[in-house]
């Protein structure tokens, strides 16, 4: 199989910060005298847009303003984080970057972020050196959350390849059902955080871009 397009997550994938994220939620959580297991974060948490996360959390019974508070909340304590670290891509995808930029193969982001951390993202890393801003998608507060596949086919239709030939990255198992449930013709498992993959062990897993076979691209 050759793939014409490519389509990344970002949290976890081309950025590993799932433990910053899940730090920041121990602190927020924490105000709010709320407690959750490692296993209750996998299930309510990753992969998943804040609207769902919170609303599972904390039932739907609160206005969007309150949503957007909550939100903002969490997300100021996830960027002071970020800004303690050293805020670098994932392992080997700047030259995965590279060789898709010079190859011409178009590809994107699809993300489950809002817009304050995907402008935080651009600022703070260097996003501009591979993708188009105006074709990522990202959590604009209309797309559905992870797993439904409409991130996926909006992402699609913004690179201009069709399903069966996109290969997707993704490292959350809702993330990875929604690219699946988009029809994409190759799914890659990003392993970032040593989660379990058991239900995707016939699919490649891989810990550095590097491991991407390039020979599943046009030469």
């Amino acid at each position: 199989m050759v793939y014409q397009g490519v389509i990344f997550d970002f949290n976890g994938t081309l950025f590993w910060d799932t433990k910053l994220h899940n730090k920041a939620w121990d602190v927020f959580l924490e105000r709010y005298d709320i407690k959750l297991d490692d296993q209750s974060k996998f299930r309510k948490i990753h992969g998943k847009n804040n609207k769902d996360i919170l609303f599972g959390i904390f039932g739907e019974g609160f206005s969007d303003d309150k949503l957007a508070r909550l939100a903002l909340e969490k997300e100021t304590l996830y960027q002071q984080l970020c800004l303690q670290t050293h805020m670098a891509m994932a392992p080997g995808a700047e030259a995965f970057l590279d060789f898709l930029k010079q190859r011409g193969i178009p590809f994107t982001i699809a993300t489950a972020s809002g817009k304050e951390n995907l402008d935080f993202y651009f600022e703070h890393l260097p996003l501009t050196d591979w993708f188009d801003y105006d074709k990522v998608v990202y959590n604009d507060g209309t797309i559905k959350g992870k797993p439904d596949p409409e991130i996926y086919h909006k992402a699609m239709t913004a690179i201009g390849v069709d399903a069966g030939d996109v290969l997707v990255f993704e490292d959350a198992n809702m993330g990875l059902l929604a690219a699946k449930n988009a029809g994409a013709g190759g799914i890659v498992v990003v392993n970032s955080n040593d989660d379990d993959y058991t239900d995707w062990r016939d699919y490649q897993i891989i810990t550095n871009f590097e491991d991407v076979d390039r020979s599943l691209f046009p030469q």
